[in-house]
């Protein structure tokens, strides 16, 4: 017991460290992302897609009015899982930072350069006092030099680079299902089958098409569109 209330003491701040190293208050916001509701995102050879799943719990809700995928630029978008109004702000933040690249250099910008800057905001809120972690990781979706890529972030401000992964409460078993069935010459056709296979399996009986979101965003249009509801019956 005095182990357990002495560990509890260093949980009040995200800026205290426990004795073993552990910054537990950036632990907790990402138990919270493992929570969400979840999303799966793929790149393909000729794109990259993402989809997620809205979870809508009352059958009061209007489905559309629920926003799981977000346009961030014209090449870039993401999802958000976690708490989704944290989520939000990120969103709103990187839109910003895009509309600012392309005033300042008159270029639109990369995907990579994008991820850096949220991820700094991330692990700003880790480093000083006076406000909570971000509970919420972001997949960013675009296309650099004709290249699809896809990144994932994380509260501490850690991001990756991926050829396909899942967020939120199933995501081991999508990334199973992603490690037996992914492969990288696939279409985004292919890509999206595989995402809504995955959605099926995990989800079950859950499963419904009105809680289902997407976008993709294709080599040569180089252009976010969301996934028309007609291709995620398979």
């Amino acid at each position: 017991m005095e182990g357990t209330n002495q560990m509890m003491g260093y949980d009040r701040a995200s800026t205290m460290f426990s004795p073993d190293g552990r910054l537990l208050q950036v632990e907790y916001a990402k138990e919270a992302v493992k929570q969400g509701s979840t999303a799966i995102a793929v790149v393909c050879r000729d794109g990259v897609v993402i989809v997620a799943d809205k979870r809508i719990a009352d059958k009061l809700i209007v489905s559309d009015s629920v926003e799981k995928v977000f346009q961030i630029d014209k090449h870039i978008g993401a999802t958000a899982v976690g708490y989704v109004m944290d989520g939000r702000i990120l969103v709103e933040k990187a839109r910003l930072i895009a509309q600012q690249h392309q005033i300042t250099y008159s270029v639109p910008i990369e995907t990579l350069t994008l991820v850096k800057e949220i991820s700094d905001i991330y692990q700003s809120y880790t480093q000083y006092g006076g406000a909570r972690p971000f509970g919420v990781s972001v997949l960013f979706i675009g296309i650099d030099d004709e290249k699809p890529c896809l990144y994932g972030t994380e509260p501490t401000g850690i991001f990756f680079e991926y050829k396909a992964t899942a967020l939120g409460e199933a995501a081991d078993s999508v990334k199973e299902i992603l490690h037996k069935e992914y492969s990288e010459g696939m279409s985004s056709d292919e890509g999206i089958k595989l995402c809504i296979r995955a959605l099926k399996k995990v989800l079950g009986k859950d499963f419904d098409l009105r809680r289902i979101d997407g976008a993709y965003i294709d080599i040569k249009e180089k252009t976010y569109q969301l996934i028309d509801k007609k291709k995620f019956k398979i």
